[in-house]
């Protein structure tokens, strides 16, 4: 029975993401956002769902990220492990160069990277307890180099290709672990907005075929799309 930790579940593809886990009853999911109270959606699925658990979790603040083990520890018990850990949260932003402000490149670089940074090693007791040991730090297509998408994003793309790093300095510094980033692709939520081009459910279920089918000997520290195209950085 995997176990699966999701931040950024309130909406869009991590609220997918644990609809689509949770409707299979060997997994246990671990549902995580800044705010349960005002996560309708997600609050509704916990309620039909007794494999879905909701933890609050704000990935900007160390003592939420802290507080946050705490209650999945109990929560899991003393054997308990996490054999998914998905850092799904983020945060849109849609300037150039030109107009990106300091407070915004360091919002932008919170989130994405030093949130992803310091829930890995928070949970890291955790994960390395599972059988599994995969991590995904879900980034974007907007953050290679190599596919040359021009100036739009560019305080998002600038704090993703920063996760991308940490992802990689994080799989050479534990080769046992199964870490690596992925591209879920535009999809249509509130984030990615009404002209992107793949449904949520459609890309959520490539997402969770990428993630079970990973292995440390050919996912590992590499950029993957939706679809299990490695990507080039």
């Amino acid at each position: 029975m995997p176990t699966w930790l999701v931040t950024g579940t309130s909406r869009g593809i991590g609220l997918e993401l644990v609809r689509q886990l949770a409707a299979k009853d060997a997994n246990t999911v671990i549902a995580t956002c800044r705010s349960p109270s005002s996560a309708a959606a997600l609050g509704e699925l916990a309620s039909a769902h007794k494999n879905l658990h909701v933890i609050p979790l704000d990935i900007t603040s160390e003592e939420s990220i802290r507080e946050a083990f705490e209650a999945v520890k109990g929560l899991l018990g003393p054997s308990g492990s996490i054999d998914y850990l998905i850092n799904n949260a983020g945060i849109g932003s849609g300037e150039t160069i030109v107009d990106a402000t300091p407070a915004e490149m360091e919002r932008q670089f919170r989130t994405h990277v030093i949130g992803p940074m310091l829930v890995f090693r928070t949970f890291l007791p955790l994960v390395e307890a599972g059988s599994r040991k995969v991590v995904v730090n879900v980034t974007s297509g907007l953050a290679s180099i190599g596919l040359d998408i021009g100036p739009k994003n560019a305080s998002y793309s600038i704090a993703k290709a920063g996760m991308n790093m940490l992802t990689y300095k994080t799989a050479r510094q534990y080769p046992h672990i199964t870490i690596f980033v992925m591209d879920p692709g535009w999809v249509k939520t509130e984030m990615g907005g009404p002209d992107a081009m793949i449904d949520a459910d459609f890309a959520v279920s490539k997402h969770i075929q990428l993630y079970e089918a990973a292995k440390l000997e050919t996912h590992a520290g590499k950029f993957w799309s939706y679809e299990g195209k490695e990507l080039p950085w």
